[in-house]
């Protein structure tokens, strides 16, 4: 590091009010009246959203590149322009009962970064870029993690395209009619690391009173569609022993799921979270119950492991009670291993700044997965209060808010490196 910085770089920190501030003037935009923030992407509010970002960038004096899917690029050159960028970045589409901090601190974070490196006059070596990302939530477009997917060549910009939300509108029109499709080919951009900083969106660093979590990585995930079929029959003349009840036997297989993730902690998960019982009547023995079944854990053999045993258990519950049940594959994400010297850079600077801190994983995707297969990754995690998110209700703590900041802005310095 160069002497001529009249401080020691370990001692810079980033302004946390005005880190503050600006989440907060960006929740203006979709606000809800129970506090949360309604804005879904590609809207009006998504365009209004992204033209405060960009306009922040370039106050900054930032550069900006936007690609053919939306995702927004805003570049601090370095020494060596030639180097490819560190890029911090995340989201700013919400879910309909969005937060003020999902996906939005991890942007703004990284805005926050580049300020505080103006403010101090710092040069550093490669560039260092922020990047937010198309339609992160999916909830008004599918796929989920949509422009980093497509960056990442995970699928075709053609199929982003043509997603429809529930009015028949498409991506490529939204897109086009907020004004967002770039030039730039999505994937054609340089990138040599990446850090995202997030809040946990569960309560394992609040239940452990921790400040930062370390992320060691992104569970696995497994979706199935489970369907039990017995046959419906009235509730009263029919016998106990002489009933195909496809309810009772779908229990058993639900217990099973919740029994595997158990078997397999601490990071496995089980999840029965949408049941559609038929003919659905009070007084009439379900003849048909299809239940969705939500495997994850901290590697795909674990999570291969955990549907191999409900597949089985669900096997055996089908001879024994001669209801037929079919268990199909909906979807599938592979775990993903953030990079050791990302996951080690973000540990360092934690310990450095005085952070209580622990490793962690994160059970939700982000936009992170899909970088972590172009370019060393990694992760930051601050507590949310009481692990809720994907709720108006969302809340993080300012000086969680400010040391998630600290703890990208000395990672990032670290692989960017000082002039």
């Amino acid at each position: 590091m160069s002497t001529s910085h009249p401080f020691d770089i370990d001692r810079l920190r980033i302004n946390g009010p005005r880190l503050w501030d600006t989440l907060m003037e960006l929740a203006k935009i979709g606000a809800t009246p129970k506090g949360g923030v309604c804005r879904l992407t590609l809207t009006d509010l998504d365009k209004q959203g992204r033209d405060l970002v960009l306009a922040w960038a370039k106050q900054a004096d930032l550069t900006v590149t936007i690609d053919k899917i939306g995702n927004g690029f805003m570049r601090r050159a370095g020494r060596n322009n030639a180097l490819p960028p560190i890029v911090t970045g995340s989201h700013i589409d919400t879910q309909p009962t969005g937060g003020k901090f999902d996906g939005n601190y991890g942007v703004l974070a990284g805005i926050e970064v580049v300020r505080t490196l103006n403010d101090h006059g710092i040069e550093t070596e490669a560039p260092i870029e922020v990047a937010f990302w198309t339609n992160e939530e999916g909830s008004r477009f599918v796929p989920v993690m949509m422009g980093s997917g497509v960056f990442a060549k995970a699928f075709t910009l053609e199929h982003a395209y043509a997603a429809k939300d529930v009015d028949g509108k498409s991506v490529k029109d939204e897109l086009t009619r907020i004004g967002y499709v770039g030039e730039q080919e999505p994937g054609n951009h340089p990138i040599g690391a990446y850090f995202e900083t997030h809040i946990e969106q569960g309560p394992v660093l609040e239940d452990n009173d921790k400040t930062i979590g370390v992320v060691q990585g992104v569970l696995g995930i497994r979706w199935f569609d489970c369907t039990v079929t017995g046959m419906e029959a009235h509730a009263g003349p029919t016998p106990m022993a002489l009933r195909k009840d496809a309810m009772q036997v779908s229990t058993r297989i639900m217990q099973e799921v919740v029994a595997s993730a158990l078997r397999h902690a601490p990071h496995g998960r089980g999840t029965v979270g949408m049941v559609q019982v038929f003919p659905n009547s009070r007084n009439v023995i379900p003849g048909r119950v299809k239940f969705s079944i939500d495997l994850r854990n901290a590697s795909d053999a674990l999570v291969d492991q955990m549907a191999d045993e409900v597949k089985a258990f669900a096997a055996k519950v089908a001879q024994d009670s001669g209801l037929d049940v079919k268990i199909e594959l909906v979807s599938s994400y592979p775990a993903q291993v953030f990079h050791p010297d990302c996951v080690d850079a973000v540990a360092r600077a934690a310990a450095k700044l005085g952070y209580s801190n622990m490793p962690a994983v994160s059970g939700a995707g982000h936009d992170a997965v899909y970088m972590a297969q172009l370019a060393p990754s990694g992760m930051i995690f601050i507590p949310c209060k009481d692990g809720i998110s994907h709720n108006e209700i969302e809340s993080a703590e300012p000086e969680h808010i400010t040391a998630g900041c600290n703890v990208l802005l000395h990672a990032m310095l670290e692989r960017a490196k000082v002039v």
